[in-house]
């Protein structure tokens, strides 16, 4: 069982119906200085570039995607709040945009020392055993993406533009729960903002209050 350390981000919900207005992704205080100073994600502002290694060793860098959308969608599988949307939620919104074209990057910054751990190997077997269908799911045990995000839950979900803008950063719904019944009345972001993005239109909502467990981070040196 998880020891899961329940989480709700600070921002609040915005409505956007023209341009996309900059809200700064802040690292949290339990951060190092130097990690919160790396957190420069912004929405509607240029993605941070990075690069982190596959459960199966290959190398992904973000900007090997330029001219895609791509999802970054923070998970560990021990967290009650990521078992909910496995339950089927997540494996089916990843199928329905990466048949359209989307890249979906699934990233564990859970660090090695933690009992939510699982090495790529076994990460990898459960979220073939889960039949997820990320693009990738990325190994970052340094936390060093997660930290240059802002990540601070899991799951916590964002959205890239193909210029390679960040449009959207926040909760996967509407309802902070862990409860599997909520997700069918919940407003689903992560759907709303993909398809408006592809369909050319710009978020009706570019961000919103992250839930679920806190990210377990290295300790700060």
């Amino acid at each position: 069982m998880s020891n899961c350390t329940p989480a709700v981000s600070a921002l609040t919900r915005r409505h956007f119906s023209g341009a996309l207005v900059a809200a700064p992704w802040l690292a949290s205080a339990a951060l190092s200085p130097l990690a919160a100073q790396a957190a420069t994600a912004a929405v509607g502002q240029a993605a941070p570039d990075f690069s982190a290694v596959d459960t199966a060793g290959k190398t992904h860098r973000l900007s090997d995607y330029k001219g895609k959308l791509v999802v970054l969608e923070w998970t560990n599988p021990g967290c009650p709040f990521v078992r909910k949307h496995y339950s089927g939620n997540m494996q089916s919104l990843q199928k329905e945009f990466t048949a359209k074209g989307v890249v979906w990057l699934a990233v564990n910054s859970t660090e090695a020392g933690s009992g939510d751990y699982l090495a790529p190997a076994k990460l990898a077997g459960w979220m073939a055993e889960k039949q997820g269908q990320p693009s990738a799911t990325l190994m970052d045990e340094s936390g060093q993406v997660g930290q240059l995000y802002g990540a601070k839950t899991t799951p916590h979900m964002y959205i890239i533009s193909p210029q390679g803008q960040l449009l959207y950063a926040g909760g996967i719904d509407s309802i902070p729960s862990a409860r599997v019944d909520d997700i069918k009345t919940a407003t689903n972001y992560v759907r709303q903002g993909l398809t408006e993005a592809l369909g050319g239109k710009p978020l009706s909502v570019a961000s919103s209050r992250a839930y679920g467990c806190s990210v377990k981070y290295k300790d700060a040196a």
